[in-house]
């Protein structure tokens, strides 16, 4: 029987890819189609006149983020007018995406597009009413936090108020910075992944061996860092380009997390589920990031308080916006015949609520909601954004298991859910893995306070980045 030799997920899948399909819609898919690509080609069109030199918006990032505050205030600005100055075109392709997609769902038998965009994410074992109690949760305990920390980071930069410009800016001295050459860093990286597990060890090894690994910036190499498998070959490959920032590591936890749970599933015989679906996929490269905690030494030696304090306010601060992304598109697809100016307006209610932290400081556009505009996932990947907040709980809880409880079952956990790969739904795993589901009230209570309290307990003479290392 071929249900014994099949997981299930694999019949799970095949029937979405039936359900979200039909000859009939084809227009409509190539329409939905070519306004994600006018959107992408609207965003790379941008020229921003800064300093005598023009920049796209990637190449405005290193302004923005500027330790010169009047810098940082004049890029936004001229960021959002770029935005501003395209407000109508950004409106007008929403719009349409809207209209055709809903189009598309009622086509094909939905109520809305909410219906069939779980199915095209591949939502197996949950709908929106859980996304919503989860949503709550985020609401009633992590905002408080995230809001408590932003007010610390006013008081760390001596600002009257912290404005939207500033929120990316966390210390006066800069960002914790590795240390070492790129071959260095492997070399830490081999030596951590080979003291953590033998599993890790031996699959660190065989990464460097077969030359799975390639990291270092070059001339004309493509941007970017990524962890893709290759089947033939039953081997996962990591692309990154160091660039000796903290990212630099985060390569080196995060994407080989994704490449060692693939590595570690490849006894799968069915292509389509070594990987499980996107929400899932993120927790072992998330929670990779947390088990490898006590080894940020080999990298950033004194600055490691920094850089951990720094990770870990970055985990809490994302999931309110994550959420916020979600909540946003939920409404729009309930809502299809919304206009443009009613849809911003319900972005900066819920932005709000979500955000409350966020003083756009005058700037018209964004004071209007359409900070939205430059979030790429609501034009061209609907829905795809609350997997990354999902994940991040379940890895939240994997650090406070291994980290703070020192609990010995948790690596085991993490283990076995690498090996099941795509076999298992995403609540499935989470219950494999012994963790909370993020779908239950008061799941977030828990890592929420021991989170606030390891930041507590981290003082600010440890955020200072020693005088010979700037």
């Amino acid at each position: 029987d071929l249900k014994e030799k099949v997981p299930a997920t694999f019949f799970q899948l095949a029937e979405n890819s039936l359900k979200t399909f039909d000859v009939k819609v084809i227009p409509l898919l190539q329409q939905e189609n070519k306004l994600s690509t006018e959107y992408s080609k609207l965003i790379a069109s941008a020229e921003i006149e800064y300093k005598g030199q023009t920049y796209n918006l990637s190449g405005m990032s290193p302004f923005t983020q500027s330790t010169n505050r009047q810098e940082r205030r004049e890029a936004t600005v001229l960021v959002s007018e770029f935005f501003e100055k395209n407000r109508d075109e950004f409106d007008r392709l929403y719009d349409e995406l809207v209209k055709t997609r809903d189009a598309i769902a009622k086509a094909l038998g939905f109520n809305d597009f909410v219906e069939l965009g779980y199915l095209r994410m591949n939502r197996l074992d949950y709908n929106r009413k859980d996304v919503e109690i989860y949503r709550q949760e985020v609401l009633k305990h992590v905002v408080p936090l995230v809001s408590k920390l932003y007010q610390r980071q006013q008081q760390r930069l001596g600002l009257d108020a912290l404005k939207s410009y500033d929120l990316g800016f966390e210390f006066e001295d800069g960002n914790a910075k590795p240390k070492g050459t790129p071959e260095e860093i492997l070399a830490n990286g081999v030596k951590m992944y080979h003291e953590l597990s033998p599993e890790t060890g031996e699959f660190i090894d065989f990464m460097v061996e077969k030359e799975l690994l390639d990291l270092v910036t070059k001339p004309g190499k493509q941007s970017g860092g990524y962890c893709t498998y290759i089947p033939d070959f039953d081997s996962p490959f990591i692309f990154s380009n160091f660039n000796g920032t903290s990212g630099d590591v985060d390569v080196l936890t995060h994407e080989a997390g994704h490449a060692f749970q693939v590595y570690s599933s490849r006894w799968i015989e069915t292509p389509e589920v070594v990987w499980p679906t996107y929400e899932s996929c993120e927790i072992h490269s998330m929670s990779m990031e947390f088990f490898a905690y006590p080894w940020m030494e080999l990298f950033f030696e004194e600055q490691t308080l920094k850089y951990k304090y720094s990770h870990l306010f970055g985990t809490l601060s994302f999931l309110p916006y994550g959420v916020l992304v979600d909540h946003y598109q939920h409404e729009v697809y309930e809502h299809p015949e919304m206009t443009p100016a009613q849809r911003r307006a319900t972005w900066r209610k819920l932005e709000k609520m979500y955000n409350p932290w966020k003083d756009y400081d005058g700037i018209e556009l964004l004071e209007e909601g359409g900070f939205w505009f430059r979030q790429g996932h609501i034009f061209n990947s609907p829905f795809y954004y609350i997997d990354y907040t999902l994940a991040q709980v379940c890895a939240l809880q994997f650090w406070k298991r291994s980290q703070v409880d020192q609990d010995p079952q948790a690596w085991d956990d993490y283990l076995a859910i690498c090996r099941i790969g795509g076999t298992q739904s995403f609540k499935q795993i989470v219950n494999t893995a012994n963790l909370l589901s993020p779908f239950e009230a008061g799941s977030l209570s828990g890592i929420v306070k021991e989170a606030d309290r390891y930041l507590e307990n981290i003082a600010e003479a440890d955020l200072v980045t020693p005088q010979d290392d700037r």
